[in-house]
């Protein structure tokens, strides 16, 4: 009897299984089980062998987080570990308006706008249009005929409100809202003796621990159900007040459209107004001015993704609710503090260079800005006390991005091109789609040389070969009219091609004192592991004839990429974003570039050039190649970068410009070009 394998999904292997081992039986040795009945049967066999096998298969790699597909069994699994997936979220907005009650008859001492629609988008938005809600009444006083709701915050989506009456006599009751696109935050759950109008209304708050709960907290918990929808539980009178028989329960949320609804700025006027005044209520519908929105709305964004569920559900369940180490952190923040977290990097003081000890160093990248408000980050602060450990201080760095430029010579051969714009054009845009990809623009991110050269050779059939040259760029951000310390890192090595110094190079800047811009620079020590800083000036930003203005105003540590400016009075910078800064460049020792702790890695494709060469020899235009055009592989352009104030000689800068022979064009810019302050982190 042969060996049946057991382990056959395919419908065809099974029937050869099925037929071997009844040709192993002598009374079917020389069967014909393919001109025979026997065959329709084998045929059932092996398709029911084959669903079962097949069901039994999904059934076992469902039972487990890491291998279930279906987002109902992920989420299953993840509440067994006690972890609640984010929802959607509302988009968010703030509103300003007037009423002039000068027309109203009776004169109105409040105006209440009442709970529910709002606003809604003003104009074509993505032929789209979006309702915007408040949960609560809003009332303010009107001072001289006008009534004043100023910065009201308002949420997306359409308010709802379901109802439920508990029944002790169905111990299986559960109270489902039956409505996608919840924003669990925006839940409001109030419990009253019963279900008539006198009855007095008890608001309850939504918990996700049992920490300090006692059996008279008036709380509720949530978990998702089936088909993204939300389950509201109650209490068992040990952890929270349990509900009696006949308790009415009232819950409000608002369903919204998630990320669809962000980047609106002009709302138009969509709520109730009302007034009492004698027992009586009027409605006001004039004297109601436009909407103005400070900034547009923002913070919408969708459920949580099956695969993010299976990263941070283990992990939070391995913190088990207490912030130790930086992978409790790094699991913490996005999952329970912060949600709007897109890349958070976490590393302790021991690791800088002095060491802080004592200290836990967070850095953020949101979900949509570049940096964090001061607010936000006091208040990530005040709600990781409760996880953090005694004697450890956590701190929130600001966002630093560390740039990749890139200077490439693109080698092309004209039989295969209509022209260089059209091969450039290309290439500009493969590398934008390589600075936009999930490789980079996250920390911990690694700028991948090979992989990025491979990609402009692959960009067209035209493209014989490049060379390539990589530069990382800091932007610092300083103060204006005030003495300071500069410090900023690299977090990569420099590479020292100059030991008579200018390895690294800036912008021009202004400092108390001088008339003239100045730009920074450095001087190797003996060793070619450290250096000094030094000031000096050009004629022109093309010149290589330097004047030096002032020496030993710093130091520079080649092997950890740290450099560190003496306090000096800086007047004027090149402005950007509103900010003042200096551009620092250099090369790296190595062409793979990491986002090392708190650097956020980007490819900055709008300061970075791609110059078509015309390849003579592949061309057929320099057989010989007697006229070939050779490009160094080495940095041997300018000592400095252009921009800064005027009193350089400089120009705009570049500005990721193509160019041959022929002509030049613009390459793609690039969306995302926050400075960062580093005047004490590194």
């Amino acid at each position: 009897m042969p060996l049946v394998n057991f382990s056959n999904l395919d419908f065809d292997q099974v029937k050869t299984t099925l037929k071997n081992y009844l040709k192993s039986n002598s009374n079917f040795t020389d069967y014909d089980f393919e001109g025979s009945n026997l065959s329709t049967i084998i045929d059932v066999l092996a398709y029911n062998t084959y669903i079962t096998s097949y069901n039994a298969n999904m059934v076992a790699n469902e039972v487990f987080i890491d291998s279930a597909t279906l987002r109902e069994n992920v989420v299953a699994l993840a509440r067994n570990i006690g972890y609640l997936p984010k929802s959607r979220k509302s988009s968010t907005a703030f509103v300003t308006f007037f009423v002039n009650t000068s027309d109203l008859t009776p004169k109105p001492s409040t105006l209440t706008i009442k709970k529910g629609p709002i606003a809604s988008s003003s104009g074509n938005f993505g032929n789209s249009s979006y309702i915007f809600s408040i949960a609560e009444d809003i009332t303010v006083p009107v001072v001289d005929n006008t009534a004043e709701f100023r910065n009201i915050k308002i949420n997306e989506g359409s308010l709802l409100t379901t109802n439920f009456t508990y029944s002790s006599r169905n111990p299986n009751q559960k109270f489902i809202l039956p409505n996608i696109g919840i924003d669990t935050d925006l839940i409001n759950v109030s419990v009253k003796t019963d279900n008539s109008e006198f009855a007095p209304s008890t608001k309850y708050s939504k918990q996700d621990s049992l920490f300090d709960i006692t059996k008279d907290s008036n709380v509720f918990f949530l978990q998702e159900s089936e088909d993204e929808q939300y389950e509201i539980f109650f209490g068992d009178n040990v952890f929270g007040k349990a509900l009696e028989d006949g308790n009415f329960i009232t819950a409000n949320y608002i369903v919204s459209n998630g990320d669809a609804a962000n980047n609106i700025n002009q709302f138009q006027f969509a709520g109730r107004l009302t007034y009492n005044m004698g027992g009586g209520e009027y409605v006001v519908t004039s004297g109601i001015s436009l909407l103005s929105a400070g900034t547009a709305s923002s913070g919408g964004a969708t459920i949580e993704s099956v695969d993010s569920i299976k990263k941070y559900a283990p992990r939070i369940y391995a913190s088990q609710n207490r912030a130790l180490t930086a992978n409790d952190y790094e699991s913490l923040v996005p999952a329970k503090i912060y949600p709007d977290t897109e890349s958070i990097s976490v590393f302790g003081g021991e690791e800088l260079v002095p060491p802080q000890y004592g200290k836990v160093f967070i850095s953020i990248k949101p979900r949509f800005g570049d940096f964090l408000p001061n607010l936000i980050k006091q208040n990530i602060k005040n709600k990781l006390k409760k996880y953090s450990v005694a004697g450890i201080v956590p701190e929130i760095l600001d966002l630093k991005y560390l740039y990749i430029e890139i200077h490439s010579s693109v080698y092309y051969n004209t039989n295969l091109a209509p022209s260089a714009e059209d091969v450039g054009t290309i290439v500009s845009s493969n590398a934008q789609k390589y600075a936009d990809s999930s490789e980079l623009n996250k920390y911990g991110a690694r700028f991948k040389y090979s992989k990025f050269l491979k990609i402009i050779d692959d960009s067209s059939d035209a493209i014989t070969s490049n060379i390539t040259t990589v530069y990382m760029r800091r932007d610092l951000r300083v103060a204006l009219n005030s003495f300071a310390e500069y410090a900023i890192g690299f977090g990569n090595a420099f590479h020292v091609k100059r030991a008579s110094g200018y390895n690294i190079k800036s912008t021009s800047f202004k400092i108390n004192g001088l008339s003239q811009a100045v730009y920074l620079s450095d001087l190797p020590n003996n060793d070619l592991r450290t250096g000094t800083l030094f000031f000096f000036s050009l004629p022109s930003v093309n010149s290589q004839t330097p004047t030096i203005i002032k020496r030993n105003v710093g130091t520079i540590d080649y092997e950890t990429g740290i450099v560190i400016i003496n306090p000096v009075n800086i007047t004027d910078g090149k402005q950007k974003d509103g900010q003042t800064i200096i551009e620092i460049s250099t090369c790296p020792l190595s062409n793979d570039v990491i986002g090392l702790q708190d650097l956020y890695l980007q490819l900055d494709v709008t300061h970075s050039t791609f110059n078509m060469v015309i390849d003579e020899i592949s061309s057929g235009l320099d057989p010989s190649a007697s006229n070939y055009i050779v490009t160094s592989s080495y940095d041997r352009g300018n000592l400095v970068r252009s921009g800064g104030p005027v009193g350089g000689n400089i120009d705009s800068g570049a500005t990721g410009t193509t160019s041959n022979a022929t002509g030049t064009f613009s390459g793609t810019t690039m969306g995302n070009t926050g400075s960062t302050s580093a005047s004490t982190g590194y």
